[in-house]
């Protein structure tokens, strides 16, 4: 499965800094900034990334505070599972970690219409690689290090290769558990793409949204049940959303000569080097996201969460209702909410905009 992740575009900005596009802001109401009544009613229902869950539960609330008349329902039941239903007709969006791949792009024409399914990013935030080691408080990985780690060929933390990743570090004679996700996960598919990318002599499977079992490890349901199993493990290793890895600390990944620290910032550094996927029709805003740069101070392991959504529906209800939640989703005021609830980098304008024209497009079918 080819991997498809952010454009260069897309711009990393601190939320004091973001200004109100012209054509593209939009409240909670589902009305333009300036305010307006509400006067949606029905259910929304999305299934998909447990990476999203806390910017979900933040836009849950504000959205339906301001449209009393509508319910969203979302179960982070992971990005494979949202993809899934969502095609089998049983969601009206889909939170993924990963973009369709060209055979579900096909297969959404069936449940969405002839024009088939619309994606862009709503979340973007870098993968933390969280460790909880009694003793070190920092830690240096390289790729290749990684990848040993959780291939399970490193399998103590005073192993040669750590060492040599952190010379001036006191390594305790301790096993590693390394942990990963027991679904179908799109962290785990951007991880694999990570490691394929960057480590591919020792990482010889292809990404993909399952943990290659032959690999070992211990297996945690979502990104909840990584994040807890690392905690409650001295030795452990795990990665999981930086926003939600709480206390536990996070290793610095090697790029070119330095070891760099995750954040928003560093993971824009990324962005700048992707492309849009080609051949894909114009509602389609999913990218290629490049690993493998050298370039100083980037942070190449990045989550790019994306809602998919139909490109016609139904009924004129449901297209408002969609219209409207997906608009505050990518809303300065919804982009902020986010990052102000699970820590993630509002979105540019720029790509704001191109979101809302793909959005406007969408009808009723038939």
């Amino acid at each position: 499965m080819k991997l498809k992740h952010l454009a260069p575009t897309v711009a990393f900005l601190a939320v004091g800094a973001l200004t109100l596009s012209a054509c593209g802001g939009t409240s909670a109401t589902g009305e333009s900034a300036s305010g307006g009544e509400s006067n949606l009613q029905g259910t929304i229902t999305g299934i998909g990334a447990s990476s999203q869950k806390a910017a979900m539960d933040a836009w849950t609330a504000d959205f339906t505070s301001a449209n009393s008349g509508v319910t969203v329902n979302y179960s982070p039941d992971g990005s494979g599972a949202g993809r899934e239903q969502f095609l089998a007709g049983n969601a009206q969006f889909a939170g993924s970690d990963a973009a369709l791949d060209d055979s579900e792009a096909e297969k959404a024409k069936e449940v969405c219409g002839p024009d088939g399914a619309f994606e862009f990013p709503v979340y973007i935030s870098p993968i933390a690689v969280a460790f909880n080691v009694e003793g070190v408080d920092s830690l240096n990985l390289s790729p290749d290090t990684i990848a040993k780690i959780f291939k399970g060929e490193i399998t103590n933390w005073n192993d040669a290769a750590i060492k040599a990743d952190n010379p001036d570090a006191t390594l305790p004679d301790l096993k590693i558990t390394a942990v990963h996700r027991a679904d179908d996960s799109g962290t785990t598919e951007n991880f694999t793409d990570y490691l394929k990318s960057t480590a591919g002599k020792v990482w010889d499977q292809e990404p993909d949204g399952n943990f290659p079992k032959s690999y070992g490890g211990e297996a945690a349901q979502g990104t909840d049940g990584v994040v807890q199993t690392v905690t409650d493990t001295n030795g452990a290793i795990g990665y999981a959303d930086a926003s939600a890895v709480g206390s536990l600390k996070s290793a610095k990944i090697k790029v070119g000569n330095e070891f760099v620290e995750l954040s928003p910032e560093a993971a824009t550094k990324v962005l700048d080097a992707s492309q849009k996927v080609e051949g894909r029709g114009e509602g389609d805003l999913a990218f290629d996201l490049a690993r493998d740069t050298t370039e100083s101070g980037a942070y190449p392991i990045v989550l790019v969460s994306y809602h998919i959504v139909c490109s016609s529906y139904a009924d004129q209800n449901t297209v408002d209702m969609v219209k409207a939640w997906e608009k505050y989703v990518v809303s300065e005021e919804g982009q902020a909410s986010a990052a102000e609830s699970a820590g993630s980098a509002p979105l540019s304008n720029d790509l704001r905009s191109q979101i809302n024209t793909v959005l406007d497009s969408i009808k009723v079918s038939g």
